[in-house]
Protein backbone atom coordinates (compact mmCIF):
# COMPACT_ATOMS: atom_id res chain seq x y z
CA UNK A 1 0.00 0.00 0.00
CA UNK A 2 1.43 3.33 -0.71
CA UNK A 3 1.48 6.02 1.65
CA UNK A 4 0.94 9.59 -0.33
CA UNK A 5 1.41 12.93 1.10
CA UNK A 6 1.02 16.57 -0.69
CA UNK A 7 2.31 20.42 -0.25
CA UNK A 8 0.24 23.71 -1.18
CA UNK A 9 2.81 25.41 -3.69
CA UNK A 10 2.43 28.80 -5.66
CA UNK A 11 4.41 29.22 -8.61
CA UNK A 12 4.61 32.29 -11.37
CA UNK A 13 5.38 32.68 -14.91
CA UNK A 14 5.72 35.67 -17.25
CA UNK A 15 3.88 33.51 -20.03
CA UNK A 16 1.24 31.45 -19.17
CA UNK A 17 -0.70 29.10 -16.95
CA UNK A 18 0.61 25.70 -18.25
CA UNK A 19 4.32 27.84 -17.98
CA UNK A 20 4.07 28.37 -14.13
CA UNK A 21 2.71 24.52 -13.70
CA UNK A 22 5.54 22.96 -15.50
CA UNK A 23 8.08 24.88 -13.50
CA UNK A 24 6.30 24.45 -10.08
CA UNK A 25 6.45 20.37 -11.13
CA UNK A 26 10.13 21.25 -12.17
CA UNK A 27 11.37 22.32 -8.92
CA UNK A 28 9.45 20.02 -6.27
CA UNK A 29 10.81 17.52 -8.45
CA UNK A 30 14.34 18.47 -7.70
CA UNK A 31 13.86 18.21 -3.71
CA UNK A 32 11.55 15.22 -3.74
CA UNK A 33 11.29 11.96 -5.24
CA UNK A 34 7.96 10.47 -6.45
CA UNK A 35 5.63 13.43 -7.29
CA UNK A 36 2.30 11.56 -8.50
CA UNK A 37 0.30 14.35 -9.15
CA UNK A 38 -0.62 18.42 -9.19
CA UNK A 39 -4.35 19.83 -8.37
CA UNK A 40 -4.42 23.14 -9.63
CA UNK A 41 -6.62 25.13 -6.47
CA UNK A 42 -6.44 28.54 -7.77
CA UNK A 43 -5.16 30.78 -10.77
CA UNK A 44 -4.62 34.29 -10.98
CA UNK A 45 -2.88 36.94 -12.83
CA UNK A 46 -0.86 40.04 -11.79
CA UNK A 47 -2.27 43.01 -13.89
CA UNK A 48 -0.13 46.05 -15.14
CA UNK A 49 -1.32 48.69 -17.58
CA UNK A 50 -4.03 46.52 -18.59
CA UNK A 51 -1.75 43.51 -19.50
CA UNK A 52 -1.34 40.63 -17.82
CA UNK A 53 2.69 40.07 -16.15
CA UNK A 54 2.34 37.33 -14.47
CA UNK A 55 0.20 34.35 -14.22
CA UNK A 56 0.59 32.73 -10.92
CA UNK A 57 -1.29 29.51 -9.86
CA UNK A 58 -2.11 27.33 -6.30
CA UNK A 59 -1.15 23.61 -6.41
CA UNK A 60 -1.66 21.06 -4.20
CA UNK A 61 1.35 19.02 -4.94
CA UNK A 62 1.36 15.07 -4.45
CA UNK A 63 3.95 12.29 -3.90
CA UNK A 64 4.95 8.94 -2.81
CA UNK A 65 6.36 8.42 1.01
CA UNK A 66 8.88 6.09 0.89
CA UNK A 67 9.57 2.88 2.95
CA UNK A 68 11.80 3.73 5.43
CA UNK A 69 15.30 1.59 5.53
CA UNK A 70 15.96 -1.09 7.70
CA UNK A 71 18.50 -1.01 9.34
CA UNK A 72 21.52 -3.17 8.90
CA UNK A 73 22.39 -5.78 11.63
CA UNK A 74 25.99 -5.46 12.76
CA UNK A 75 28.33 -8.80 12.34
CA UNK A 76 29.43 -10.76 15.99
Amino acid sequence: MAIMKSEQVLAESSKSFEDAIEKAAARFSKTVRGLASANVNNMSTVIKDGKIKKYRVNLQLTFEVEEPATPKKKKK
